[in-house]
Protein backbone atom coordinates (compact mmCIF):
# COMPACT_ATOMS: atom_id res chain seq x y z
CA UNK A 1 0.00 0.00 0.00
CA UNK A 2 3.23 2.49 0.68
CA UNK A 3 4.37 1.91 -2.57
CA UNK A 4 1.43 2.94 -4.52
CA UNK A 5 0.99 6.10 -2.06
CA UNK A 6 4.27 6.58 -3.08
CA UNK A 7 3.93 6.86 -6.58
CA UNK A 8 0.87 8.66 -6.57
CA UNK A 9 2.69 11.38 -4.55
CA UNK A 10 5.51 11.24 -7.33
CA UNK A 11 3.05 11.89 -10.11
CA UNK A 12 1.43 14.58 -8.03
CA UNK A 13 4.75 15.95 -7.26
CA UNK A 14 5.97 15.76 -10.77
CA UNK A 15 3.11 18.16 -11.89
CA UNK A 16 3.39 20.35 -9.18
CA UNK A 17 6.99 20.81 -10.43
CA UNK A 18 6.25 21.01 -14.18
CA UNK A 19 3.73 24.05 -13.00
CA UNK A 20 5.82 25.89 -11.24
CA UNK A 21 9.32 25.45 -12.82
CA UNK A 22 9.60 26.91 -16.45
CA UNK A 23 11.50 24.19 -18.99
CA UNK A 24 9.80 21.06 -17.18
CA UNK A 25 6.51 19.83 -19.00
CA UNK A 26 4.03 17.13 -18.43
CA UNK A 27 1.27 16.04 -20.72
CA UNK A 28 -0.74 14.68 -18.22
CA UNK A 29 -1.56 12.72 -15.03
CA UNK A 30 -0.81 9.46 -16.97
CA UNK A 31 2.25 10.97 -18.15
CA UNK A 32 3.24 11.72 -14.37
CA UNK A 33 2.46 8.03 -13.35
CA UNK A 34 4.41 6.87 -16.30
CA UNK A 35 7.31 9.18 -15.25
CA UNK A 36 7.13 8.62 -11.87
CA UNK A 37 7.69 4.86 -12.47
CA UNK A 38 10.67 5.25 -15.14
CA UNK A 39 11.98 7.21 -12.38
CA UNK A 40 11.82 4.69 -9.69
CA UNK A 41 13.22 2.13 -11.74
CA UNK A 42 15.93 4.68 -12.63
CA UNK A 43 16.87 4.92 -8.81
CA UNK A 44 16.34 1.73 -8.09
CA UNK A 45 18.30 0.09 -10.74
CA UNK A 46 20.92 2.64 -12.58
CA UNK A 47 21.62 4.37 -9.49
CA UNK A 48 23.41 2.38 -7.16
CA UNK A 49 25.38 1.55 -10.22
CA UNK A 50 26.50 5.28 -10.75
CA UNK A 51 27.33 5.70 -7.27
CA UNK A 52 29.21 3.00 -7.17
CA UNK A 53 31.66 4.10 -10.53
CA UNK A 54 31.56 7.75 -9.28
CA UNK A 55 32.46 7.12 -5.42
CA UNK A 56 35.87 8.69 -5.28
CA UNK A 57 34.21 12.19 -6.54
CA UNK A 58 31.27 11.49 -4.40
CA UNK A 59 34.19 11.26 -1.25
CA UNK A 60 35.85 14.31 -2.97
CA UNK A 61 32.37 16.57 -3.15
CA UNK A 62 31.70 14.87 0.49
CA UNK A 63 27.73 13.88 -1.29
CA UNK A 64 27.39 16.40 -3.33
CA UNK A 65 27.57 14.61 -6.46
CA UNK A 66 24.87 12.99 -6.02
CA UNK A 67 22.47 16.08 -6.91
CA UNK A 68 24.40 15.58 -10.17
CA UNK A 69 23.67 11.80 -10.46
CA UNK A 70 19.96 12.73 -9.66
CA UNK A 71 20.15 15.18 -12.80
CA UNK A 72 21.65 13.03 -14.58
CA UNK A 73 18.71 10.24 -13.81
CA UNK A 74 15.24 12.91 -14.29
CA UNK A 75 16.83 14.04 -17.58
CA UNK A 76 17.35 10.54 -18.66
CA UNK A 77 14.15 10.24 -17.37
CA UNK A 78 12.81 12.76 -19.72
CA UNK A 79 14.16 11.65 -22.44
CA UNK A 80 12.62 8.18 -22.05
CA UNK A 81 9.03 8.83 -21.38
CA UNK A 82 7.29 10.48 -23.84
CA UNK A 83 4.50 13.64 -22.54
CA UNK A 84 7.31 14.51 -20.27
CA UNK A 85 10.14 16.85 -21.36
CA UNK A 86 13.31 18.51 -19.31
CA UNK A 87 14.53 21.28 -21.31
CA UNK A 88 18.13 21.71 -19.80
CA UNK A 89 20.19 21.41 -17.04
CA UNK A 90 19.28 23.42 -14.36
CA UNK A 91 15.46 22.88 -14.37
CA UNK A 92 16.60 19.24 -14.28
CA UNK A 93 18.51 20.03 -11.26
CA UNK A 94 15.47 21.65 -9.10
CA UNK A 95 13.02 19.65 -10.65
CA UNK A 96 15.32 16.76 -9.13
CA UNK A 97 16.28 18.31 -5.75
CA UNK A 98 12.54 19.18 -5.29
CA UNK A 99 11.59 15.08 -5.97
CA UNK A 100 14.03 14.61 -3.72
CA UNK A 101 13.19 16.44 -0.72
CA UNK A 102 9.53 14.86 -1.11
CA UNK A 103 10.67 11.86 -1.24
CA UNK A 104 12.52 12.61 2.28
CA UNK A 105 9.88 13.75 3.86
CA UNK A 106 7.51 11.10 2.34
CA UNK A 107 9.78 8.50 4.08
CA UNK A 108 9.59 10.40 7.48
CA UNK A 109 5.57 10.22 7.05
CA UNK A 110 4.97 6.87 5.76
CA UNK A 111 7.79 4.74 8.31
CA UNK A 112 5.55 6.07 11.18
Amino acid sequence: MNLIIRWLINALTLLGIAYYLPGIGVSGFYAALVTALVIGLLNAIIKPIIVFFTLPINILTLGLFILVINTFLFWLAGTMVKGFVVVGFWPAFWGAVIMTLVNWLLSGFLKR
